[in-house]
């Protein structure tokens, strides 16, 4: 779909939600004078040029954006304020490892069930409209925006000075598995002679890349049981972490941090698990000096997901209204190939993976890898992991023993058992 067909969508598209929105009251400085929509997000979603189309449709409305870029603080915030009823923004976005979490204040949030969304829900994933439904499957509480399908991002230079090949379908024959993974790191440790330069940005990455790869559940089963000791999935993406680890392949590098930031521009690491919305955060932190450098393969072990977003109405808000006529633009077809198009998330509507806009995208900053073929494959096949409400501080604390034996503080031995009583100690 080019700019002019997306327009008239768009215009089309607004009729719809203003339909399905009708009725919600919208509080004080509602549709009859200005109104500003407070958004919070954690990260970019690229909506800067979707939210001036909407407020030319919507005249009188300013949309202004809050992006916290450390995830943690953002959860921390946001259910603090989510439990005083108070300080959340209009629109506010769930990050996939809190849908669950949510789902348990629903009665804070606006029932999207209420202005239509059950007559939207064919249009997702089918784990997408789930994921933030309640068990009884009366209240609904966000609409999808993107999710992660997983591939994996590398240096070109670096496996060219490495020795190693640097095509994308070549690359991609190099590790299958990822014990096909671990030897080409072997291999190219030997070859860059760089001691300073690693092949992994960091053990954790990899550790939930390949858990999330494991089954239908991580630490908790579908009855919010912790199941660390007990589920295959975790010891195998522990065991291959490990592996990576005394190969002395990894950075040994915190996600999020300044360091890690400053690594995609200095060249400390060579590969990083990548979801769709990674590649515009690699792009931001490593500059236009790094253009082309960086390219995009098929992730070992063929596929996966890591992470995916929703957007919700607190029952807080005063412009309930035009915060739902809001995600529900975001969420469609001209919200998601907006941020597709600038940030790089994948959308969660099927319909739009067969559209030329998406199937046909490269990315020229990754030299024209082609986006739309790479995450939309894995896109289509993507199952729903159950991530349990506690989620976030269980993940957290294998993280941080995992961390522990990078740097040497641990053995693989006694890191493992030390981060299942962790684990344990944090599902409480």
């Amino acid at each position: 779909m080019n700019r002019t067909q997306r327009i008239t969508a768009l215009a089309a598209s607004t009729l719809v939600v203003g339909a399905l929105a009708a009725g919600c009251g919208s509080g004080s400085g509602g549709s009859g004078g200005d109104v500003t929509l407070r958004v919070n997000l954690f990260g970019q979603f690229g909506y800067k040029a979707v939210y001036q189309q909407f407020e030319k449709a919507h005249p009188g409305v300013k949309i202004v954006e809050t992006a916290e870029g450390d995830l943690g603080k953002y959860n921390t915030k946001l259910s603090q304020q989510i439990a005083a009823n108070s300080g959340a923004g209009d629109v506010v976005a769930i990050e996939e490892g809190q849908t669950v979490n949510f789902l348990q204040s629903a009665d804070k949030f606006v029932n999207l069930q209420d202005h239509g969304s059950n007559e939207l829900k064919a249009n997702y994933l089918p784990f997408v409209s789930n994921a933030t439904t309640t068990a009884d499957g009366k209240t609904t509480i966000g609409l999808g925006t993107d999710v992660g399908g997983l591939a994996m991002c590398y240096r070109r230079d670096l496996f060219e000075k490495a020795g190693l090949p640097t095509d994308r379908t070549e690359v991609a024959k190099l590790w299958p598995t990822w014990d096909d993974f671990i030897a080409t790191g072997e291999k190219f440790q030997t070859g860059i002679g760089d001691k300073k330069v690693h092949f992994v940005d960091a053990a954790t990455n990899t550790f939930n890349s390949i858990l999330m790869q494991g089954g239908d559940t991580t630490y908790f089963d579908r009855d919010n049981k912790l199941i660390v000791d007990s589920n295959p999935a975790v010891k195998g993406a522990w065991d291959e972490a490990n592996k990576m680890i005394s190969a002395h392949l990894t950075a040994k590098l915190v996600a999020f941090s300044d360091e890690w930031n400053a690594g995609f521009k200095n060249g400390s690491f060579a590969t990083v698990a990548c979801p769709a919305w990674m590649t515009g955060y690699i792009k931001g932190q490593a500059g236009d000096s790094s253009k082309g450098k960086w390219d995009i393969a098929t992730v070992p072990g063929g596929g996966g997901n890591w992470g995916g977003s929703w957007l919700a109405v607190p029952k807080s808000s005063k412009h309930q209204k035009e915060s739902l006529e809001l995600i529900k633009f975001l969420s469609g077809k001209e919200g998601q190939m907006g941020a597709f198009e600038s940030e790089g998330r994948l959308p969660s509507l099927p319909a739009l993976y067969d559209t030329p806009a998406l199937k046909e995208a490269t990315n020229p900053y990754f030299n024209d890898a082609p986006t739309g073929q790479l995450f939309v494959a894995g896109a289509k096949n993507l199952k729903p992991v159950y991530l349990g409400a506690k989620n976030v501080p269980v993940r957290d604390a294998f993280e941080n023993v995992l961390r522990s034996v990078e740097n040497g503080q641990r053995s693989d031995t006694e890191g493992w058992s030390t981060a299942v009583k962790a684990a344990e100690k944090a599902a409480k």
